[in-house]
């Protein structure tokens, strides 16, 4: 697994945009073939899909597929978009692996939100893959899920759902990142005041624990890897609202409300 450059790996996985190699307006009809319909083609699409394509100009276009061949598609452009539908910010999730559902939840919510790469680790206190996987096997439709949600908000980027890794593992793949975040409890440093002090970084790594919490010696060594720790207030949250919570706060605070 790739570990120093998530950014080529999201390339590499052909979940990037769709980028049209001309200008687009409301009203063209246009043929997508070459590199533009690889990435299509990773979006599992279907004749009369609705999807997002960026023009050379980087600006966003809806199109309606409706035509789909083995090595090109036609494409009707309907609706240029007012805003970008991408953050301004590569966000990168390391999610401590919850029990149940929770972590079906935190990929599809995550990928509403913004983030560009979502990955789950085994942290001193979290299930590990193999115990979540012995009732009901997931883990395979965690792709499948970003992708739905992807579709539903109109992302012009599917998020990569990276393998399940150790905590060190983890670690050592934010370590070309520009601001690494970790989340604990009790924190007296509050996210919001970081944010607050920080010109907008390009790159950002999240890192949100178990429902257990932290171990000490995780905490302090996620601080020796270059990671503030932060909180979110005096409430104890579960594992999937510190993650949902914590994206949402990163998104209003440097792409708007």
């Amino acid at each position: 697994m790739e570990t120093t450059d998530h950014t080529a790996v999201l390339g590499n996985h052909g979940y990037g945009r769709i980028r049209f190699p001309d200008h687009l307006r409301e009203g063209k009809e246009i043929t997508l073939e070459g590199t533009p319909f690889a990435a299509l083609l990773a979006r599992e699409p279907r004749p009369g899909e609705i999807i997002t394509i960026t023009d050379v100009r980087n600006k966003e276009f809806r199109g309606r597929i409706t035509e789909l061949g083995a090595d090109q598609a036609r494409c009707y452009i309907f609706e240029e978009l007012a805003e970008p539908t991408e953050i301004p910010f590569d966000l990168f999730l390391f999610q401590a692996l919850p029990d149940k559902e929770r972590m079906e939840l935190i990929i599809q919510k995550a990928t509403e939100l913004g983030v560009k790469v979502i990955c789950s680790f085994k942290s001193r206190h979290s299930i590990s893959l193999q115990e979540r996987e012995a009732g009901q096997p997931k883990a395979h439709r965690w792709q499948h899920i970003a992708l739905a949600a992807s579709k539903q908000s109109r992302r012009a980027v599917v998020p990569w759902v990276a393998p399940y890794c150790s905590f060190e593992e983890a670690l050592e793949q934010t370590r070309p990142l520009e601001l690494k975040l970790i989340l604990v409890e009790k924190e007296k440093e509050r996210l919001a005041t970081l944010i607050g002090n920080t010109p907008l970084p390009k790159t950002i790594a999240l890192m949100v624990g178990p429902e257990g919490g932290w171990d000490a010696e995780e905490v302090e060594h996620a601080r020796e890897k270059g990671f503030c720790p932060v909180g979110l207030g005096g409430r104890i949250l579960r594992t999937e609202t510190a993650a949902i919570a914590a994206c949402a706060i990163l998104q209003y605070a440097w792409d708007g409300p």
